[in-house]
């Protein structure tokens, strides 16, 4: 199963190539030499990634079509939106035909989604974003992998289980030569055509020898490649960009400076705010969030959240839910629960409903099991696969019992694409 379906080019200008998708036509970026119109692409998170031979293109698209078009049913049905009122209020059934119809919604419209506790309202709250989700963005769902590479860090964050501060725990660094055995298997073994290469903060390599990694992966497969090492220092972000990164997955965990001083000892979010601010400038694509449930942390502050996340200019909105880590400060603080996650993700779908793809965090699934249908029904359309090696997986040890830790890619891949077929998402990227 391929997670990109080949386009047909209809146009290129300059370094922007228009694709059509069974009638459906996208733009992306082009940084590939010798495209012409005419030409099959598989194209990710709005990079052209590779071309395709015409036969392959069009075996992988007889394939498809069919399903294709079933698979997009099976999606409206889902998301079909019926507001019966029930016991919900009137104030609350306003605001949602207001966010259906696509109107703004005011801050303290907002606040009265998010504060909403009632099971029948909130439910009507999950199936409005969903319906939204459907409207603008159909039914594709990005699946992408990620290779923990490194936890190794120096930050003292107070919830993460490879912070500095654990001693507890056996540190690990890969060698270049099994990141690069990693990302071929994930690329040509299973198919992935992004990645996300990950760490603590100062995992061992220098910048040249990252910048290294990524060229070489670049240069052997074709794929879109994120990078997640922290804050590697601003003049380090365009390196990295150079050798071939499009990509920055960087959460800045929370909105509020005095909470992130908090849970971050010696750690500022003005710094945080301008790698993000930097790496958009530089042209890389955004993913970035926040921690749900940290304590003293208010319903302000997670709508906070998510509008930093947007004027952040997210590609993707990443925010999960803080789990307790037996060898961290907040042991004892409890973990955030799954329905607070939920509002959350929906709240992000309605503020930023055209741009957004909002992804199913592997530490949802952790809390609740269930959680990642819940969550595709609620507005999220990506998913992020564990392509690290078996013997690696346990060590990258951000809070216990993590969803996935021993299952192998391909076990994960057939869980994944079984689910989003019962949902009827496709499971590719076509929101270019």
């Amino acid at each position: 199963m391929c997670y990109a379906i080949p386009g047909k080019i209809e146009s290129i200008q300059e370094k922007t190539v228009v694709v059509d998708y069974f009638g459906e036509k996208r733009k992306a970026h082009n940084e590939l030499e010798g495209l012409s119109v005419g030409d099959y692409i598989y194209a990710q998170g709005g990079f052209a990634i590779q071309k395709i031979p015409l036969d392959e293109a069009k075996s992988i698209l007889a394939v498809w079509k069919e399903t294709f078009f079933e698979l997009q049913e099976v999606d409206l049905q889902l998301s079909r939106l019926d507001l019966n009122p029930g016991s919900v209020s009137q104030e609350f059934l306003k605001i949602l035909d207001k966010a259906v119809e696509g109107r703004e919604l005011t801050r303290q419209e907002l606040l009265v989604l998010i504060k909403e506790k009632d099971k029948t309202a909130l439910k009507l709250l999950f199936k409005s974003a969903n319906f939204l989700r459907q409207k603008h963005h159909k039914n594709s769902c990005c699946v992408h992998g990620i290779i923990e590479i490194s936890n190794y860090c120096h930050s003292a964050c107070s919830f993460c289980g490879i912070s500095g501060e654990n001693k507890n725990i056996t540190r690990y660094r890969m060698s270049q030569e099994e990141i690069l055995e990693a990302a071929k298997v994930a690329i040509q073994e299973h198919g992935f055509k992004t990645l996300v290469l990950q760490s603590g903060q100062d995992c061992g390599y220098s910048i040249e020898e990252l910048a290294q990694i990524i060229r070489q992966i670049k240069t052997n497969w074709p794929a879109l490649i994120f990078i997640s090492f922290g804050e590697v220092g601003l003049d380090n972000l365009k390196i990295l960009y150079d050798a071939g990164a499009r990509g920055l997955l960087l959460r800045f965990e929370t909105s509020n400076p005095e909470l992130y001083q908090q849970v971050n000892p010696g750690k500022e979010l003005a710094s945080r705010i301008a790698h993000l601010k930097k790496a958009y400038e530089l042209g890389y694509l955004i993913i970035t969030g926040g921690l749900i449930g940290l304590p003293g942390q208010s319903q302000e502050d997670l709508l906070n959240d998510i509008l930093l996340a947007k004027e952040l200019h997210a590609e993707m909105y990443s925010f999960g839910p803080f789990i307790s880590h037996p060898q961290t400060p907040l042991a004892n603080h409890p973990s955030a629960l799954a329905e607070t996650v939920l509002k959350v993700i929906a709240l992000a779908r309605i503020i930023d409903v055209v741009q957004a793809k909002i992804l199913v965090t592997t530490a949802l699934e952790t809390l609740d099991p269930e959680s990642r249908r819940e969550a595709l029904l609620s507005g999220a359309n990506s998913v992020m696969l564990n392509v690290t090696p078996l013997k690696y997986r346990p060590l990258y040890n951000l809070y216990p019992w993590r969803a996935h830790e021993s299952e192998s890619i391909r076990d994960q891949i057939n869980d994944t694409i079984g689910l989003l077929m019962s949902l009827g998402r496709s499971p590719t990227d076509l929101s270019i």
